[in-house]
């Protein structure tokens, strides 16, 4: 075994990841460091302005290693957007140079990791869950379209460095358990604002029961932890995985030094664990399956980016095997990828899933978006999907908890929440373990390549009717009187800011008209008021403001209606950059009491402002006839942006 050398110092998964890729700053906690980026991916709901921010930007192609766009969200075809809009991203694709999944074959984040994921590579992606792809050994991070836009354009991805989370796994998970529940353990321990601003690490001799897909279960849901990603070390379990979809010769090791240390550590003892659930409405508020048990039931829902793998439909469907759902559940089943699907056939239990009385749908998303599969408004739905936010299942009013595919199973078959622990007790059932394939199904048909340079550059974007131009944004004043439209607390989504679902996602490419819907969850009339203050306005939250999605939409739609200036206690770090990559100042409170003073119906004004950004991090402002002190924490290319109107302003002012 090779020795550490004397000259450079120890490091962990994430630091050696990122210093290979360093491109500028240096790796400080706190610092804006700029990281290569070798892969980028796209889906649907934001791959549209994505593409159409590459048209801006006159890019003639993607300067990656690969770039992949997906559809798999917008699969409803219930009018004609949704299916012009996939004609548009084939077009775009095959324009710019990118590989295209088609409508049908699988959510992103588990197709991304089984054809292209590679250990060592860094990728950023439209969508929250991109750091799903850490379960390989990938430095793999979600951010705003724009930021992928610019990766493609060959520009690297600035960031606040993280501090690297260490959380050390030992023991070996009990029966019944499942790798859904290490995570939901994390966000019981910590919290939806516990990993802001840091990389979380696993590492340990747990992780020897824990195979690449158990990693991302638990990589997908550090989103929503608040974290900027989740790595895990390419080792002997990557290694197999590898092997499992056809691309051995991909892998390369990448594990932690023997000294390495992180800047902050935690332990789990895996043997502990026990079945968990967030509750209705925040993948942070979970408690154990037996605090929960005896809630009725009428909707179980199996798939989704959060357990896609071959292993969870199966063990799903072990424990259903032979019986039927209870009378008063729906079982619907989304099967994450045609790979997985095939996988289903030829185990035999897809079979299981019908027999029991299971809906199948298709590949894709689906209910984890608001896309079908709405509940019943306030009659309990169990799902093994990432978030449970106000309303993102499609129903208004719903009351979503997350779980395990075991507890799913449990309270499919006995209509109410059930520690399936009970199962092996009541039924006097054997805890299933359904024996994988030495290789899973490999299907590369439904993936379109790219186009050599000279045919590609002979394609034409086609646009349909509900696809507009990006909008032009105006450079922000020195001066601003602002009226304050609204005032909220904390933790509010980019599902409350702009809200997805049928009714909504089919707009994302028409900005004037998606952003009547923005702020709807929190006031309808926030539109029509918007347009009255037509000479702009400001907003007050809480903490950990635009949490959840990476969707720019909640950025770019109230931008379009005037938003200039967000004032919170805190906010989400994706939101946050794409605030300031269409022009929105974020300002935070520097004493909390002074949100009080920040009322709707009061007034922002801030003199002087282009000065003060450029002279520190402190903004003297008047709030609400209250002198206070907010600050920024830009860099001073952030600070141009703003200053500029947004990323593409600055790029096109030069």
């Amino acid at each position: 075994m090779a020795t550490q050398s004397t000259s450079t110092p120890a490091r962990n998964v994430a630091q050696k990841l990122i210093s290979t890729h360093l491109v500028d700053g240096e790796m400080t906690p706190g610092a804006e460091v700029g990281i290569s980026i070798d892969q980028t991916l796209t889906q649907d709901a934001t791959g549209t302005m994505v593409m159409l921010e590459l048209e801006a930007l006159g890019l003639d192609r993607v300067k990656t290693e690969l770039s992949a766009q997906y559809v798999d969200h917008n699969l409803l075809q219930t009018d004609e957007k949704n299916p012009e809009d996939h004609l548009f991203l084939q077009s775009a694709a095959e324009r710019f140079g990118l590989w295209f999944s088609k409508a049908g074959n699988g959510v992103s984040h588990p197709v991304h990791q089984s054809r292209f994921g590679k250990p060592g590579a860094t990728m950023v992606g439209s969508d929250s869950h991109t750091c799903s792809a850490g379960a390989i050994g990938m430095l793999a991070v979600g951010v705003g379209g724009l930021e992928v836009a610019m990766a493609m354009a060959g520009e690297p991805l600035y960031v606040a460095m993280p501090e690297i989370w260490g959380i050390e796994l030992t023991g070996e998970l009990p029966d019944w358990v499942s790798a859904k529940d290490v995570i939901l353990e994390m966000l019981r321990r910590h919290g939806v604002k516990g990993g802001v601003g840091r990389i979380i690490e696993y590492h340990g001799p747990g992780l020897a029961g824990l195979t690449a897909m158990d990693r991302h279960v638990i990589a997908n849901m550090g989103a929503e932890l608040g974290a900027t990603t989740t790595v895990f070390p390419a080792d002997e379990a990557v290694r197999e995985y590898l092997a499992a979809v056809g691309r051995e010769d991909e892998f390369q090791e990448l594990v932690a030094d023997p000294e390495a240390g992180y800047d902050q550590t935690d332990s789990i003892n895996l043997s502990e664990l026990e079945p968990l659930i967030a509750k209705p409405s925040s993948p942070g508020n979970v408690v154990t399956v037996a605090e929960a048990a005896g809630e009725d039931v009428f909707q179980v829902v199996v798939g989704s980016s959060a357990n896609p793998g071959l292993r969870d439909f199966a063990v799903f469907a072990e424990i259903l095997a032979g019986r039927q759902a209870s009378e008063q559940v729906s079982v619907d089943v989304n099967p994450t990828s045609r790979e997985v699907l095939a996988d289903l056939i030829g185990g035999g239990w897809l079979t299981q899933l019908v027999g029991a009385g299971a809906r199948i749908h298709q590949s894709g998303c689906m209910g984890c978006i608001g896309m079908g599969q709405a509940p019943a408004a306030g009659r309990n739905s169990l799902r093994t999907m990432p978030r449970n936010f106000p309303g993102r299942s499609g129903t208004e009013e719903d009351a979503v908890w997350l779980c395990s595919p075991e507890t799913a199973a449990a309270a499919a078959l006995t209509g109410k929440i059930t520690d399936p622990r009970e199962l092996g007790r009541t039924l006097e059932m054997a805890y299933p373990r359904p024996k994988m394939p030495k290789t899973f199904s490999q299907n590369s048909d439904m993936l379109q390549a790219p186009l050599p340079p000279e045919e590609a550059a002979r394609v034409e974007l086609v646009k349909g009717s509900n696809i507009s131009s990006l909008p032009d944004f105006d450079a922000i004043a020195d001066d601003l009187d602002l009226p304050i439209l609204l005032r909220m607390g904390d933790n509010v989504s980019t599902d409350e800011i702009m809200p997805a679902g049928s009714r909504v996602l089919p707009f994302r490419s028409n900005i004037p008209k998606i952003a009547e819907f923005s702020f709807s969850r929190i006031d309808t009339d926030y539109p029509a008021q918007a347009k009255e203050n037509d000479d702009g306005h400001a907003v007050i939250a809480g903490e950990n403001y635009g949490q959840g999605s990476s969707r720019e939409h909640a950025v770019i739609a109230p931008r379009y209606l005037g938003l200039r200036v967000a004032v919170a206690k805190s906010f989400a770090r994706i939101h946050w950059q794409n605030l300031a990559n269409f022009g929105i100042l974020a300002l935070e409170f520097t004493d909390a009491a002074d949100y009080d003073a920040g009322t709707t119906g009061e007034r922002l004004v801030i003199n002087g402002l282009h000065a003060q950004l450029k002279a520190g991090n402190d903004v003297a402002a008047t709030l609400g006839g209250r002198d206070v002190t907010l600050r920024h924490k830009l860099s001073d290319r952030q600070v141009d942006m703003v200053l500029a109107g947004g990323r593409i302003p600055a790029v096109a002012k030069g």
